[in-house]
């Protein structure tokens, strides 16, 4: 089977992998579709993140869907040929963290993709993919690509559910990639009231208007336009801040009113706060980091038609031109998500 390798920047390459069998509890899947997310995109670009480093060649990829062609021992609930979407959040159950329930925070977790630990654990980006079944969610009524989609939207209902009480609220998004316009459906589906998202690139708001937010900024072209929200100690109940940028984080706290919630998600590096002022309000900032049982609730959303991700699969490129898609899925001004079609 062909797999897709990153070995260093700039240096991705389809080779040749062998297939393997279904173990106890697993499942072996022929992946239809893969989406490239943010950090393979750091991946092929700069060769890691931060301090971490590719030190060896990786299959990338955790964002994928595809039928499932055998059946391991011990599997219930599962057939050939289901169409399923597969978490890469895989915990070791076993852990401190584990046992009081934040899976997320996992230990030992094996995240598909990831060079964090060495040797790195191999991503799911190949033709054949054996899985554990309970990371296999049925897909049925949806479209590969939608399945696929699957795990981005949990990391925004993960974040939702730590933002607390949505109903009714009023809410600020910073950043409009994929991550930030996921959140526009995650917080419409738990009931905010009205939705702004911010960007630097129209492009990008376009697809964050798509999904229903009530206006957009261009904060490159109106620096200005969040001066509105600041009267009366601020207008915004919750932030989701998607851009990993200093800059957006404090030009968003003057427009959060008294008390209300940041949700830290975007991750572009350490930043400087305006430690006075979220004082001063009495801002709750809370941190964002994976996600685990949200998973199988993507899946319902978008099944119940709650969460419509297609109008954010921009491009979907096949197999053999792997290196073209990332190519453009780097490239903010053409792109919002670049799906790989594995069949």
């Amino acid at each position: 089977m062909r797999a897709i390798v990153i070995h260093a920047a700039r240096d991705l390459r389809l080779e040749e992998r062998d297939a393997q069998p279904p173990g106890k509890g697993e499942v072996a899947i022929r992946l239809a579709t893969g989406g490239i997310c943010g950090s393979d995109l750091h991946y092929y670009n700069h060769g890691g993140f931060g301090a971490v480093r590719l030190k060896e060649p990786m299959i990338l990829g955790h964002e994928v869907a595809g039928r499932i062609e055998a059946l391991g021992p011990d599997v219930s609930g599962l057939a050939i040929g289901d169409l399923v979407a597969v978490s890469p959040s895989r915990p070791c159950g076993a852990c401190a963290y584990c046992r009081v329930g934040l899976p997320n925070h996992c230990e030992n977790m094996r995240f598909y993709g990831s060079a964090m630990p060495f040797p790195h654990i191999q991503g799911a980006f190949r033709q054949q993919l054996v899985a554990r079944a309970d990371q296999c969610v049925r897909a049925e009524g949806l479209t590969p690509g939608q399945a696929a989609m699957a795990e981005p939207l949990s990391v925004c209902l993960h974040a939702t559910r730590r933002a607390g009480e949505v109903l009714g609220k009023r809410v600020l998004i910073t950043g409009s990639g994929p991550i930030g316009t996921l959140c526009v459906l995650a917080a419409r589906a738990a009931g905010a009231a009205e939705i702004v998202v911010t960007d630097l690139a129209d492009s990008a708001l376009a697809f964050a208007q798509k999904v229903g937010a009530e206006r957009v900024i261009n904060t490159r072209t109106d620096p200005d336009a969040l001066a509105e929200y600041r009267a009366g100690k601020g207008y915004f109940d919750i932030l989701f801040e998607c851009s990993g940028a200093a800059p957006a984080l404090a030009g968003a706290i003057p427009a959060m009113r008294p008390r209300s919630v940041i949700m830290q998600l975007g991750l572009g590096g350490d930043m400087t706060l305006p430690m006075q002022a979220m004082t001063a309000k009495e801002i709750d900032l809370r941190g964002s980091f994976r996600f685990h049982e949200e998973f199988a609730m993507a899946v319902r959303l978008m099944q119940q038609g709650r969460a419509d991700v297609q109008p954010l699969i921009s491009h979907t490129l096949p197999l053999a031109e792997a290196v073209a898609g990332f190519q453009l899925a780097s490239d903010r001004s053409q792109a919002m998500k670049v799906q790989i079609a594995f069949d």
